[in-house]
């Protein structure tokens, strides 16, 4: 065996071997994807295009006249069009299926996401670190003779935190203070709304 066959079986062997998927293991990858964001940004996108049809041609639920007559204006494309379901566009396999997978796809990334956001809300914010000096933002006060105790600079440094939009705790001599949840509760009402809008117009 020659040096360069040697090496080339060297890096096999090193190779690591990936452990296979399993049937379950699968199925939860498919799930993954499928309520992803992205996935539903992109069946939503794909819902507008599957959707243009239905304002280019004619449409049964409108007038089967109309749709009729169009057919028999244009022998050949006419019948390939209606095989496709371009004349029941909204009603067609292809647009549900698309559309059900859309609705699949935004109730598993919602659901799960609103549950997570309304239990972080429920827990109180997060501890202050012990070691403030390793933060860098970290800054020190010293408190006069006559100026507030302790427990007093705490309690106002908790009122200025409330009046910024910050969820406040005091706790073991210190104020835990944290935000940024509205915006994430705008952006999954946004996203339910987009949901009721789509089924209402199921």
């Amino acid at each position: 065996m020659s040096t360069k066959q040697q090496e080339r079986q060297q890096q096999r062997e090193q190779q690591p071997t990936l452990p296979s998927l399993g049937f379950r293991g699968t199925l939860r990858f498919i799930w993954n994807q499928l309520t992803s964001m992205r996935t539903a940004l992109m069946l939503l996108l794909l819902l507008a295009v599957a959707a243009v049809p239905g304002s280019l041609f004619p449409q049964r639920r409108a007038g089967a006249d109309v749709v009729e007559t169009w057919i028999q204006d244009n022998p050949t494309i006419g019948p390939i069009l209606d095989a496709l379901g371009m004349f029941d566009v909204y009603s067609s396999a292809w647009f549900s299926a698309i559309y059900l997978l859309l609705m699949v796809s935004l109730v598993g990334c919602l659901w799960p996401r609103g549950r997570q956001h309304l239990k972080t809300l429920r827990q109180p914010p997060a501890r202050t670190p012990r070691n403030l000096k390793r933060l860098p933002e970290y800054g020190r006060l010293v408190l006069e003779a006559d100026g507030p105790t302790p427990d007093q600079a705490l309690k106002d440094s908790q009122q200025i935190l409330k009046k910024a939009g910050y969820r406040t705790e005091l706790r073991d001599g210190s104020v835990g203070a944290e935000r940024g949840y509205t915006r994430e509760i705008g952006n999954i009402l946004f996203h339910f709304g987009l949901l009721g809008v789509i089924v209402f117009m199921g």
